[in-house]
């Protein structure tokens, strides 16, 4: 189930008991929102009717005891877990027992911080996912390229904030693809046009982003695909002297992705011109790409993107940032 479809059944009042959302904060987010309107519409019950946990703190029973427990003033109560995927795994079957058998008057929200689908680590699917019944999982949508801009865009238009599409690029260059990292971005933007502003322009973008950030990040880029080792790394020292290595990191990733996605579509026939229209970007910029992208083979592009996802994981684990982010810049400036 994605967002429209928790949306549709929320308009109907058919709200699922149990809700498990991973993999995506914003998306955690808006579910959250949607089901705090629907439960609890004037604001009043949520004093009396909610219940909030954080997943590293308790375990799975006092999570069904609040669960099983009627609501005071609302005629539905809401127990919300936060950082669920961190709920011990010895509780499996008492929440697959409550989600069999759920309380009808209460609304059991479950919001993951991380993907708890497969991934390169975790082979298997988180044991979440084999606790809540399908209907109630609220799966993140993996948007790339112009997909991205056009979320942004709208979502933004949602709380009556118009972002152009140049500003929208521009915070994607930078930012990434992270859509509330992205959201965040954009509210601040909106914030630097004044009180009043409710349109987000390239001058807005450069007032929270910096001018000065942009043009580090192009350069970083530009030198690795070039090969310019040198080059990159004096960039990468200055980015970090001021910005945090994940979302250089990200940047790095997501250039990856981009080369190995436009060699595919250039192997598959298709012309600068409509690659440039997929990415959003200019065909004088894509033709760049396309040279640099396939003269890569597909095992390096894969290698590289690995050794991003490596770098991620240390980063996380308390690695030192600018050994790790050199290591990496280095290797992504190398040949096929």
């Amino acid at each position: 189930m994605d967002h429209a479809a928790l949306l549709r059944l929320a308009e109907r009042g058919s709200l699922p008991p149990v809700i498990l959302v991973h993999g995506d904060a914003q998306l955690a987010d808006d579910v959250l929102h949607l089901v705090g309107r629907r439960l609890f519409p004037d604001g009043a019950g949520a004093a009396l009717d909610r219940d909030a946990f954080d997943g590293r703190e308790v375990g799975v029973e006092t999570v069904v005891d609040a669960a099983n427990t009627l609501p005071l003033a609302a005629p539905r109560r809401l127990v919300l877990v936060r950082h669920a995927q961190a709920l011990p795994a010895r509780g499996a079957d008492v929440l697959s027992r409550y989600a069999a058998v759920p309380n009808p008057a209460a609304c059991l929200l479950l919001l993951a911080d991380d993907f708890l689908g497969p991934t390169r680590e975790r082979k298997s699917p988180h044991w979440l996912l084999g606790a809540v019944p399908a209907g109630g999982v609220v799966e993140p949508v993996r948007r790339q390229g112009r997909a991205v801009v056009d979320w942004l865009r709208q979502r933004a238009q949602a709380e009556g904030l118009t972002v152009t599409e140049d500003a929208a690029k521009l915070l994607i260059q930078w930012v990434g693809e992270d859509a509330a990292a992205l959201l965040g971005e954009a509210r601040k933007a909106a914030l630097a046009g004044g009180p009043d502003n409710w349109t987000v322009g390239d001058k807005e973008v450069a007032a929270v982003v910096g001018e000065h950030r942009v043009s580090a990040v192009y350069e970083l880029t530009r030198a690795i695909e070039r090969r310019e080792t040198g080059q990159a790394l004096r960039t990468l020292e200055r980015l970090l002297a001021t910005e945090h290595p994940i979302g250089i990191l990200a940047l790095l990733t997501r250039e990856v992705r981009t080369a190995w996605t436009i060699r595919e579509w250039h192997a598959a026939g298709l012309p600068v011109e409509q690659i440039a229209r997929r990415l959003g970007r200019p065909p004088a910029v894509v033709q760049a790409l396309v040279a640099s992208a396939t003269a890569q083979s597909p095992p390096a592009l894969a290698r590289k993107l690995r050794r991003c996802w490596e770098v991620e994981q240390r980063l996380k684990s308390s690695g030192e940032p600018g050994a790790e982010m050199a290591a990496l810049v280095t290797e992504l400036c190398r040949g096929a």
